[in-house]
């Protein structure tokens, strides 16, 4: 795991040497075994590479970046793994290449000179690359299918800048940094954010999961991000859900042997969740002898601690735990240092326990953690995405059995018929009907806070940011929706909180449920296989996992992860908090003395407690450090 920067200039000045290792510098902690730049001359303009190294397969030197092909036609910078390493060189050994390290970067940048692109589908991993190709004089930037490995770039007084972090772009960028105001209101009203290609940075782009863009080196061009990878959600009718049930089993166990490949140690982060569950308990599966460690935050005290759980699957698998419990104070004094791992604002204070959950793990020496990201956003997690499955029923003319699934799945905890209904409805409206919907069930797009008319001078969109998948089909909107969490809405913004955690202590965050071979078989298969008749969410997997899983855990009802008590955690902070809003950001769309007001009334308990208070909170701060 490891940053990545660089870029194409017009010319050549000490200025790029120095932005470059600025760049490295701001991404020390993403690579602190290694690092290495080079500049190069192509087409009377310049490129630059740049790496920080954290070393996990061929501790060697060999593995250093950027890494050249033999004859020097072609050099990489990379970030992330590919865990299938092993069978690519075997192949392209037989095809003629040969190889002087046991590094998967040498292997990525073999298979980019034998295949081209076409290659990226038979990466078993999660990437971020470039690759300087000096017979084609162009630069061409990759993205991993899920964007689990981040890419960021900028173009600025005709140059072309990409790095891994924001805070390494800000330091490649000649202009000061200024504030996205799209962005920055749909996070502040609509909690809407790693949706798109847009960040808090005026100018500063995400490269979308699934993507390449290439830079013409003779002219300075741009291509437009060209998709690689787009998730099918075309049903196969061949097989029955008991055989549905092996595949799914027998490529899980396959991702996780492939992702337990590593020349360091190697645990998990355990919520005590299904999901983070099975990943533990697959680990024993595949490895009955290996030690496994265990990493888990504790809300000891609270109605969502999950520490029965955790300790029930620690003792089924005999690993060895590690329990993290923090408090308020801990709260307060790491904010400002997991905003700045963060770089952008985020959802909630959830993320401070994953924060912490990879802090133990760099305390207790270990480098690599396996995490359970990913499964509910491709097996109808969470509530069970009822509005889309209801809307599925009812285009097959099934309304019997709509009904009945609407029932069945309201008696699960936290769910209810008129919810289901109300999502089946806002699923089947969109453009002005949704938003008065939204407006009617309390979810206001110009509170009291917001001031509409600076945001109408600058053009920005009022309204929520509502998304269709771009793949769809009458009778399969669950699938369809998955594959829209997958890579837009939902994943994204969780892979980015789970990259930014692990590598702010130098720790790498696998997620194995996130393989092409895993997502490919369960967005092909029935609706039914993964949202049961009777509401039972990850139907399919559940039953793939009996076995290997304790049952009363695959029996789970409720749903909890890292999740933490946030009221009594920001109630105990009001002092700190008050402070904090009482910075002025001078932003004119942004009323902070009617938030402030209503943040009083939050804590006096004459409102309800909303997550507004923490996109308050944490905007403030974020700007505070980013941009004021």
């Amino acid at each position: 795991m490891c940053g990545i920067a660089g870029g194409w200039w017009p010319t050549r000045s000490s200025l790029v040497d120095d932005s470059l290792a600025r760049a490295l510098d701001a991404m020390r902690l993403r690579g602190p075994d290694d690092r290495g730049y080079e500049l190069f001359e192509a087409a009377n303009a310049v490129v630059g590479l740049g790496h920080t190294r954290l070393s996990i397969i061929d501790l060697s030197s060999a593995g250093h970046q950027p890494m050249h092909c033999a004859e020097g036609a072609l050099s990489i910078v990379f970030n992330g793994e590919i865990y299938n390493y092993r069978e690519l060189r075997e192949e392209l050994r037989s095809l003629g290449h040969p190889f002087v390290s046991d590094s998967d970067t040498e292997v990525l940048l073999a298979a980019w000179k034998q295949w081209g692109r076409a290659c990226l589908p038979r990466l078993t991993g999660m990437f971020a690359f470039a690759v300087f190709d000096r017979v084609a004089a162009t630069l061409t930037c990759v993205r991993d299918a899920f964007g689990i490995k981040p890419f960021f770039y900028s173009q600025e007084q005709g140059a072309f800048l990409f790095a891994s972090e924001v805070a390494a772009i800000k330091a490649l960028k000649r202009e000061k940094a200024t504030l996205d105001w799209q962005r920055a209101y749909d996070y502040l009203v609509h909690g809407d954010y790693e949706s798109g290609p847009g960040t808090f940075f005026e100018g500063v782009l995400n490269l979308l999961p699934g993507h390449v863009l290439t830079v013409d080196l003779k002219t300075g061009a741009l291509s437009d991000p060209l998709r690689w990878w787009a998730p099918s959600i075309k049903e196969r009718s061949d097989l029955s859900f008991a055989d549905a049930t092996e595949h799914v089993r027998e490529t899980f166990l396959q991702s996780i042997r492939l992702h337990l490949r590593s020349d360091v140690a190697v645990g998990a982060a355990l919520s005590g969740g299904i999901d983070s569950s099975a990943v533990v308990c697959a680990m024993r599966h595949v490895e009955p002898d290996v030690p496994i460690n265990t990493f888990s935050y504790i809300a000891r005290g609270s109605d969502v601690s999950e520490e029965v759980w955790v300790d029930r699957v620690n003792e089924h698998v005999g690993a060895v735990p590690h329990k993290m419990v923090v408090s308020a104070d801990e709260l307060a004094r790491d904010l400002d240092s997991m905003i700045l791992a963060q770089g952008e604002p985020f959802g909630s204070t959830s993320i401070y326990a994953q924060y912490r959950v990879f802090q133990l793990a760099k305390e207790q020496g270990v480098t690599v953690t396996l995490d359970g990201q990913g499964a509910d956003e491709m097996m109808a997690g969470y509530s069970g995405y009822p509005g889309q499955r209801l809307r599925s029923l009812i285009e097959k003319g099934k309304l019997v059995e709509a009904w009945s699934f609407l029932d069945e799945w309201s008696k699960w905890p936290g769910r209810s018929r008129m919810g289901g209904a109300k999502r089946c409805v806002a699923e089947m409206t969109q453009g002005t009907l949704n938003q008065v919907l939204r407006s009617l069930n309390g979810m206001n797009a110009l509170p009291a806070w917001i001031k509409s008319e600076p945001l109408a001078e600058r053009g920005i969109v009022q309204r929520f940011p509502l998304q269709r998948s771009d793949v769809t089909e009458s009778g399969r909107r669950v699938v369809a929706e998955l594959a829209l969490s997958l890579t837009r809405r939902g994943l994204p913004a969780l892979l980015r909180h789970g990259d930014r955690n692990s590598m702010r202590f130098s720790v790498e965050s696998r997620v194995p449920f996130l393989t092409l071979d895993m997502v490919n078989l369960l967005l092909s298969l029935p609706e039914s296989y993964l949202i049961s008749p009777k509401g039972e969410t990850k139907s399919v997997f559940r039953a793939a996992m009996r076995g290997i899983v304790p049952d009363d855990v695959l029996d789970r009802r409720d749903k909890i992860g890292f999740a933490t008590p946030e009221q009594v955690w920001l109630t105990s902070m009001v002092d700190t908090i008050r402070s904090w809003l009482r910075v002025d950001l001078q932003l004119p769309f942004f009323d902070q003395a009617e938030a402030l007001r209503e943040f009083e009334l939050i804590m006096a308990g004459k409102k309800p407690f909303t997550w507004q208070v923490w996109r308050w909170i944490n905007f403030c701060r974020w700007h505070s450090h980013f941009i004021a």
